[in-house]
């Protein structure tokens, strides 16, 4: 049914004063029902601005196409660029929009599945992008002590549903002219960030989405190691680490702090790797200044 509404017009800016740079800061924030053939631009803007349309449709250019759009699309304008839109005549949109800039503003939006030239995600009837933007309106419109916070975390989560909208795109999946060294680089990150948690090859190969058999093979062939191979050097020379610049703690605190469970396991498995416990280790370094042993080898990258 045509969308007949008054036109409305609502804003309000981040009651925080904060200039753009390192990480995220989300501008402001709006929400709009157009009147019909409303037009905004040609124009450009010194910052992202993020259209989720929830009722109605109308025409976004972005100076290279033109695509008619409605309720469930969501179109970016990213900095410099030159770009218009124009609601329906019959049925004019009614779209919420959010502001935003930062230094890592370019790579979340590329995550989000609109990396160049792509500009518009269609996430059909999944209302929850248009949510978002309205609770980012809401915080800035009552001036809320933790407006900036939580619209910061709002628009992280409606780039989240962009996403899952998006589907699989070139800039995000594993190239296949370079994908068994892609795949490794991702589970040599994973690992890297979180070897001091409990990490399974099942949980591994399923947040990667590969067999594990299939992973263990890839990883196997370009570092020389299966992945709890290197992981296991990963939290060894970490635990070596701690020996030297943390005195304070006992071998068994350090175990744990880099992911064994069993203070014995992490010393049989030092001592293996080092050909000296970590007792004797940590007397030896902080005794005489030893730097560490150039013979130790550190994990393949």
């Amino acid at each position: 049914m045509p969308n007949r509404k008054k036109p409305t017009y609502r804003v309000a800016s981040n009651p925080v004063n904060i200039t753009p740079g390192a990480g995220l800061t989300v501008l402001f924030a709006g929400e709009s029902q157009t009147g019909p053939n409303h037009r905004v631009g040609p124009k450009v803007v010194d910052y992202y601005l993020l259209h989720h349309i929830v009722a109605g449709k109308g025409r976004f250019s972005d100076g290279e196409r033109e695509v008619e759009l409605s309720a469930g699309c969501s179109f970016l304008i990213r900095p410099g660029e030159l770009a218009s839109y124009v609601s329906d005549e019959a049925d004019p949109w009614q779209y919420r929009w959010v502001a935003f800039a930062g230094d890592s503003a370019e790579a979340l939006v590329r995550e989000a599945g609109l990396a160049p030239p792509r500009s518009v995600v269609d996430t059909a009837d999944n209302r929850t992008p248009g949510e978002q933007c309205r609770a980012i309106y809401r915080a800035f419109r009552d001036r809320r002590p933790s407006a900036s916070l939580e619209a910061s975390g709002h628009l992280l989560l409606l780039l989240a549903d962009l996403r899952e909208a998006a589907g699989d795109t070139g800039d995000i999946a594993v190239r296949p002219e370079s994908h068994r060294e892609e795949l490794v680089q991702r589970a040599i990150s994973l690992l890297t960030a979180q070897f001091a948690e409990p990490v399974s090859m099942e949980g591994l190969a399923e947040t990667l989405g590969y067999s594990r058999a299939y992973l263990s093979r890839v990883f196997k062939r370009e570092t020389g190691l299966s992945p709890l191979a290197f992981l296991n050097r990963l939290r060894l020379d970490h635990g070596r680490r701690l020996l030297r610049e943390r005195p304070e703690l006992t071998v068994e605190q350090i175990a744990f702090s880099v992911g064994f469970r069993d203070a014995l396991y992490f010393s049989k498995q030092f001592r293996r790797r080092y050909g000296e416990s970590p007792t004797a280790y940590r007397s030896r370094t902080v005794a005489t200044g030893t730097p560490p042993s150039r013979s130790a080898r550190k994990p393949k990258p």
